[in-house]
């Protein structure tokens, strides 16, 4: 299976790189180019890539902006955000907007294949470390509001639901998940398919986010 990749961002030479990297990998296929996120949906709709690599800052629409409409749309390619920073405000709203998670502009070329095809394959990058930082980034506004919202939410899934989306949380896989709670790998996957469908939530990584903000 071939993997199709959008690659946006401002900076021609960035695009090259990332072409010249993406074009090595056997299983990739570079479908398309953007330079301001005002053009994803056309391109999007045109080429249908499994996943958008998005610059954040971009004049014209920037790269929140394209993640947060791309991410409403029917069944959407997943985005993972490209930044030059490991604590971000504008990364953290990304994911909260339901980005697949984020990879650093200087990330080695083997890791960003890597990155990619885990992606593709329905598992986002999520780094419980750089979260936290992210996290941290910007809780001095309005942390509180958004413990009792995390936790309310977290209220409405069963025990074994709360388990694994703590579980998540912590940043475990679905077979480290399973083995802690001594479940198989499908019924860990249900379980968070049910968690994504109760609370609304688009991913694995805003699962996560929403433990974090519940400080559990």
């Amino acid at each position: 299976m071939t993997i199709k990749v959008l690659i946006v961002d401002d900076d021609a030479l960035v695009r090259a790189g990332l072409s010249m990297i993406l074009g090595g990998a056997d299983d990739i296929a570079i479908v398309g180019e953007a330079d301001d996120g005002a053009r994803v949906p056309p391109l999007v709709a045109e080429h249908r890539p499994d996943v958008v690599l998005m610059d954040i800052r971009m004049p014209g629409v920037d790269g929140l902006t394209a993640t947060e409409r791309l991410r409403a749309t029917k069944a959407p390619p997943e985005v993972l955000v490209l930044t030059t920073f490991h604590a971000d405000a504008q990364v953290l709203r990304a994911l909260r907007a339901g980005a697949a998670g984020f990879l650093l502009k200087d990330i080695p070329p083997a890791e960003l294949v890597g990155a990619i095809r885990k992606v593709a394959a329905g598992e986002p990058i999520l780094s419980p470390v750089v979260t936290r930082q992210l996290i941290a980034h910007v809780s001095e506004g309005g942390a509180g509001s958004r413990a009792d919202r995390a936790r309310a939410l977290l209220g409405r899934l069963s025990e074994r639901e709360r388990e694994v989306a703590l579980a998540v949380g912590r940043g475990r896989s679905n077979a480290e998940i399973a083995g802690e709670l001594f479940m198989s790998v499908a019924t860990v996957k249900a379980h968070v398919s049910r968690v994504l469908t109760k609370l609304t939530l688009n991913n694995r990584v805003q699962i996560a986010l929403l433990v974090y903000d519940a400080n559990l």
